[in-house]
């Protein structure tokens, strides 16, 4: 019987904001792993996700969505990082959403057109329309726009045509030895994993109501005994924005607190005590020295 040569290789999931790149990651690895929202932007860092599977490891790089507005450090931080991404990679997904094609897809295609890996043209949120015919011009000008990338329709939300896209990526890895151990999901910590739920708490509960300057700090992250105990703190820019996270007699908190636990609880196999506090500091957002100390590191 001849043995199966083990592949192993990176895979860049890149997109403008808001086209479902999180929500394919946590799909493909069969656990939520990168926190979603509606709202753009949702992602601020790159991270990895590994799948290991047989003789195929696929190391799924999420990239914050590559966007126009770039006056703040944040910005500029999060769009460095999406395009770093793009270097020193086996394989490139490129997510799109449905037939939409914006200014900020442009910025994308752009970057990627130049990259040498093989690229796979990620047409996401397929089972949102209405008439099926409507997408098939637009698959053919996708696939002139990038006549050497492979067009995959799917449904992140839904699962369709997944196993389709993984197929095609296990393909395209290098064979290589494996670079993690079979059971590592990711390569950032628990305690970056637990502020990054809290932060998307934040972020489904408050919708339109807060900009996007909102950041959670781990200050404590204990085990004793069967309990995980930790202690965070949402920090915001100003009085204003303290007040609608907290809400009428802190029922808001309560509720992002809540929600966050149950999630930690799913992730880390434990029972878990969550202590919130919002405090304000202002100009976070737009000081690099501020950004680094929450571990938005521009040299990373």
């Amino acid at each position: 019987m001849t043995e199966v040569a083990s592949r192993c290789g990176y895979v860049a999931i890149v997109g403008r904001p808001n086209v479902g790149k999180s929500t394919l990651l946590n799909h493909i690895l069969g656990q939520k792993l990168a926190i979603t929202s509606r709202k753009p932007q949702t992602t601020r860092h790159t991270m990895l996700g590994i799948k290991t599977e047989d003789a195929v490891q696929a190391i799924y790089v999420d990239t914050p969505g590559l966007h126009k507005e770039n006056e703040r450090a944040l910005n500029r931080f999060m769009n460095k990082s999406a395009s770093q991404a793009l270097r020193d990679v086996d394989v490139v997904l490129f997510v799109v959403d449905r037939t939409r094609w914006t200014d900020e897809d442009q910025m994308v295609f752009d970057r990627v057109q130049y990259v040498t890996c093989p690229i796979l043209l990620v047409v996401n949120k397929v089972d949102r329309m209405d008439d099926k015919s409507d997408i098939l011009p637009h698959l053919e000008w996708l696939a002139s726009q990038l006549p050497n990338a492979e067009v995959v329709p799917v449904s992140a939300l839904h699962g369709r045509n997944i196993d389709v896209l993984e197929k095609l990526i296990a393909e395209r890895l290098p064979e290589s030895e494996h670079i993690f151990p079979e059971d590592q999901l990711t390569d950032r910590s628990s305690r970056f994993l637990a502020a990054e739920l809290v932060r998307e708490k934040v972020m489904r509960q408050l919708g339109a109501e807060i900009p996007y300057q909102v950041a959670v700090e781990i200050e404590q992250f204990k085990q004793e005994g069967k309990i995980l105990h930790i202690h965070a703190l949402i920090l915001v820019e100003r009085d204003g924005q303290k007040k609608i996270i907290i809400g009428d007699s802190g029922e808001r908190l309560k509720k992002i607190g809540q929600e966050a636990r149950l999630d930690m609880q799913k992730l880390f196999g434990s029972k878990v005590m969550l202590h919130l506090w919002v405090k304000v500091r202002r100009g976070w957002s737009d000081d690099e020295r501020a950004l680094s100390s929450l571990g938005y590191r521009f040299d990373a």
